[in-house]
């Protein structure tokens, strides 16, 4: 079995450039992931989706970007991080372009596969180009800083986009708003990333194939729930034939493997693993929480696709000053402490939004719980992305970064399907008038989500590494 190569130098000619290029990588992705939502109904209409296949339109790309992800953050390792940065865009630009044109559903799903393919590429190689081009220490911390910034506050952005392009020009434009970014990225990247890559690229195909069906069965459980029951055959043969393949993926990489996909020592780093068991929590609550105060906003408050992209420009501007907190933080007393606080103030600022009421209003029900939630959103996600990077080599940055997203990712899926659920399953036995019931069953999610990111915040209690020197980079 391979050991990781000698630690190379961290330090950029081009910082700069280098930061705006995995920025512009990471904003591209997370964008996408929400700026479409809001355009379902047009693209409905517009193409003529059946109403059991509008849904692929998003779980589509779900699929192959969680799928992915793994394999995705090992292939810059591999084949440098330029190639992987430079094919990832420009598939991106291009499947953006045909998904923006498309005449009919399956020309549209079809993109959106591709799409979720470059995507699982994009965002590991943003994570890897940071923590192999910017020295330990306050360039990195700031380099993260922006990173997660850029990640929480895309997120939010996408509904505001998403609103502002269906209602002002045409939902074709949520796609091809990425075509200028990728040609802006392209040369960018060209001309700033190194191409940092092991030398003789070998890919562990038996465990690339294992890993990424495991991977696969297990999102594709996750969002038919929709479909099927969570007790249903269909759902527990799917979850059962992920743990199967799953167990044959650390088997072969165990055992079998001369050029391990994962090396499983990796995994046995004390701040990796705990920072995907916490960003796997966060995204258990965070995913399923923006998905359902959209909701509330348009079903409840009757807000338009744009009103409601509006009313999270305030969490985006929390997200941001949380995360200038965390980085402050981080750089004086180390990752632990920002991660915690930063836990708590979510989980009590998503619990808060339980708080909602048929006849509430952004500012009584909305504006609060946003503020507090998204600067601890901002202040955990910076310091928990510190304390997962701390100490990987460089020759497995790329597989590092895979396994936080993918974690995040399959985290996010759960946790959206299972809110959904929960929030469905309320409103269905409500026996009050429609719109209460539609209201009980996104304050019950809501609730639920606070809960599932207050658990995070026990297993950073008990589990993280409270020393500075642990965790801090």
């Amino acid at each position: 079995m391979s050991t990781p190569t000698a630690a190379a130098p961290t330090t950029t000619t081009r910082p700069g450039l280098v930061l705006t290029v995995v920025c512009l990588c990471q904003l591209m992705v997370v964008l996408d992931i929400t700026v479409v939502n809001v355009a379902l109904p047009s693209i409905r209409d517009d193409l003529g989706f059946r109403p059991a296949d509008l849904p692929w339109v998003v779980n589509a790309y779900t699929l192959t970007f969680g799928g992915l992800l793994l394999l995705g953050g090992r292939v810059a390792d591999l084949f440098g991080q330029r190639t992987a940065a430079i094919a990832g865009l420009s598939v991106f630009g291009l499947t953006s372009l045909v998904g923006g044109l498309a005449s009919e559903p399956g020309q549209l799903i079809a993109a959106r596969a591709l799409q979720g393919v470059s995507g699982a590429l994009l965002l590991p190689v943003s994570l890897t180009v940071i923590t192999t081009s910017f020295a330990e220490g306050p360039d990195r911390r700031r380099a993260l800083g922006i990173w997660a910034a850029v990640m929480g506050v895309g997120g939010a952005a996408g509904v505001l986009l998403g609103g502002a392009l269906t209602e002002w020009l045409d939902w074709r434009w949520v796609f091809f708003v990425n075509v200028p970014i990728a040609l802006v990225a392209i040369p960018l990247a060209l001309a700033s990333i190194r191409n940092l890559h092991r030398g003789s690229p070998r890919l562990d195909l038996a465990g690339a194939v294992l890993v990424t069906g495991a991977t696969t069965c297990l999102v594709y459980a996750v969002v038919r729930t929709d479909r099927h029951a969570w007790d249903s055959a269909h759902t527990l043969g799917l979850l059962g034939l992920a743990l199967v393949l799953g167990a044959l993926f650390l088997l072969v990489e165990a055992r079998f493997a001369g050029e391990p996909l994962v090396r499983l020592g990796l995994l046995r780093q004390r701040s990796l693993a705990v920072a995907s068991v916490l960003v796997f929590f966060i995204a258990l609550g965070q995913f399923g929480a923006f998905y359902l105060a959209s909701l509330y906003l348009q079903n409840v408050l009757h807000y338009s696709p744009l009103e409601a992209g509006l009313a999270f420009v305030p969490f985006s501007l929390g997200t941001v000053a949380g995360t200038v907190v965390g980085m402050r933080l981080v750089a004086a007393r180390g990752p632990w402490l920002p991660v915690v606080l930063g836990l708590g103030l979510t989980a009590a600022g998503i619990g808060w939004f339980g708080a909602i009421s048929p006849d509430g209003s952004f500012v009584a029900d909305m504006l609060g719980p946003s503020m507090v939630a998204s600067v601890g959103l901002g202040a955990c996600l910076v310091a928990n992305t510190s304390l997962g990077t701390t100490g990987v080599d460089p020759s497995e940055a790329g597989l590092a970064s895979g396994i936080l997203n993918a974690a995040r990712q399959i985290g996010g899926s759960i946790g959206l399907a299972a809110l959904v659920a929960v929030a469905g399953s309320v409103t269905r036995h409500h026996d009050g008038p429609p719109l209460a019931a539609l209201n009980a069953g996104y304050a019950r999610g809501f609730l639920v989500a606070g809960c599932l990111v207050a658990v995070a915040t026990v297993v950073c209690l008990v589990a993280a590494p409270r020393d500075r020197a642990e965790g801090i980079t």
